[in-house]
């Protein structure tokens, strides 16, 4: 693995709904001028820690992800701005018994916070259709994804399954905190109007391990 690892800051909003909720009509969310046609995609990721789960004790995820535009390997941190993420292309190397290695230079990014060795603690599997929420110049405000999800806890040997909704802001989204609130605000509005509420978990990881 030789490119450098792209970075970015996901600010996001979770949600809760049952398998029938219909969808809000994203095309009155304050700022959106158009919602893009239905983008389905279907995802499959692993996500590992060390056996004494260094990684989570330091607020970081790491998985690897097929499908989807930015599938690859993902380091996840929480901050008090979002999530931020260093993504590196897919390395697909297994060792003899079959298990996922993690690349050196992965594995160099979580120095100081996590050393190999490191398993698989959960798959997450989602069938996902993304929408692209824009504004009259044509710029990304958020995308909206409608995801059900399949989720194996590893160690546990228990499957879940359930559907929720992400609403990610885009390169268009409002600059200022309080824009931002204000637009998640609005959001929150169409989504409990539609039958929908703000997520309890934080994470489909979380979820799937029962946290």
């Amino acid at each position: 693995m030789t490119s450098q690892p792209a970075v970015s800051l996901e600010i996001e909003r979770k949600y809760d709904v049952e398998p029938g909720t219909p969808l809000p009509d994203w095309a009155t969310l304050p700022g959106v001028a158009t919602v893009g046609a239905a983008e389905p995609r279907a995802l499959d990721a692993r996500y590992l820690d060390t056996a004494d789960g260094a990684l989570a004790r330091s607020l970081t995820a790491l998985r690897r992800r097929s499908g989807g535009p930015d599938e690859g390997w993902h380091i996840k941190r929480s901050t008090p701005d979002g999530k931020l993420e260093t993504h590196f292309p897919l390395d697909d190397v297994v060792d003899a018994e079959g298990d996922l290695v993690v690349p050196a230079a992965v594995i160099a990014a979580l120095a100081g916070v996590a050393a190999p060795p490191f398993a698989v603690l959960a798959r997450i599997r989602n069938a996902r259709t993304a929408y692209a929420l824009r504004d009259g110049a044509g710029g990304l405000v958020a995308e909206f994804v409608d995801d059900r999800v399949t989720a194996t806890d590893v160690r546990r040997g228990v499957d879940t399954s359930w559907r929720e909704w992400e609403l990610e802001l885009g390169p268009a989204a409002p600059a200022s905190a309080a824009a931002r609130a204000a637009l998640f605000a609005a959001a929150d509005a169409l989504v409990t109007g539609a039958g929908g509420r703000v997520s309890a978990s934080a994470s489909k990881l979380g979820r799937a391990l029962g946290l």
